[in-house]
């Protein structure tokens, strides 16, 4: 299949996601490196701008859904449990549910990028996965086939997951331990949106979150340490996100990427499982 239809709307939201989430973190990173600033974008401006694009993205994605399908929540292992967020308060309830896809997603992937390898792999496993997503759902015979949204156009974002994965093995040769070189923030905020958006677009936002359970188990275990010491002065963690607290009780950090490797594999698996298992 090649990629030749670059009048399709879908192309250029995901390359635009995937380009303006970099141009955040790639500012980030430039103050940090060239200006010496080791916080880099305050976290209210470098919040505030990925609300506006997530915002946006999620805004065009409505706008141009051409079947009420592509704005219903899909509920994986279920065959006939549809969430019509398109229809709730003029599709409000979709846009609110888009951007957190998009923006957590993007903030996942950067809050697990802390040790060697352990981002990059796991997204280049949720991309393949997507990518597969991607053709069976552009694909009218086998969406029928296996009980999925048809989304006309969205095969197209094979090609892109595709990309997603090769660069990122090519990536993960020099980003292996002990790395040389670095993802920063413009490779994982980027990287988390362009999985968010995509996983929108294939109509299997639940299945990223299973998937991309290792994510989301790093976003958890912040949002619960920061939580327990405001509430009371207690930490749960011994540091977070998770990885460091495992760091700390004395896992060498080759394993703990190579455990979460493996976590990946098998919540990527039951993903896959979620076509064929309703």
């Amino acid at each position: 299949m090649l990629w030749s239809d670059l009048s399709n709307e879908k192309v250029w939201v995901v390359l635009g996601v995937t380009l303006s989430f970099g141009l955040i973190g790639g500012v980030d990173d430039y103050k940090k490196l060239v200006y010496g600033n080791a916080k880099g974008l305050s976290a209210k401006v470098k919040y505030f701008w990925q609300s506006v694009f997530g915002f946006l993205a999620a805004y065009i994605i409505l706008v141009n859904a051409a079947t009420p399908i592509e704005t219903t929540l899909i509920i994986p292992f279920m065959k006939d449990v549809l969430v019509p967020l398109g229809d709730v308060f003029l599709g409000s309830a979709f846009v609110l549910f888009g951007y957190l896809v998009i923006v957590g997603s993007s903030n996942a992937v950067n809050l697990t990028d802390g040790l060697d390898g352990l981002a990059i792999m796991p997204a280049v496993m949720v991309a393949g996965a997507l990518g597969a997503f991607a053709y069976l759902t552009g694909h009218a015979n086998f969406s029928g086939y296996l009980g999925i949204p048809y989304v006309a156009g969205v095969g197209e974002l094979t090609i892109f997951c595709g990309a997603l994965v090769g660069a990122g093995l090519g990536f993960l040769w020099f980003n292996t331990y002990p790395a040389m070189v670095f993802m920063g923030d413009i490779g994982a905020l980027a990287l988390g949106a362009a999985l968010g958006v995509v996983a929108i677009y294939v109509r299997q936002e639940l299945v990223l979150v299973i998937m991309g359970g290792v994510f989301v188990m790093e976003t958890v275990s912040v949002i619960l340490q920061v939580g327990s010491y405001k509430l009371t002065g207690k930490r749960i963690f011994k540091m977070a996100p998770i990885h460091h607290h495992f760091e700390l009780k004395g896992w060498p950090e080759p394993r703990v990427i190579v455990r979460f490797w493996i976590i990946t594999v098998v919540l990527v698996l039951i993903g896959l499982a979620s076509l064929k298992v309703r």
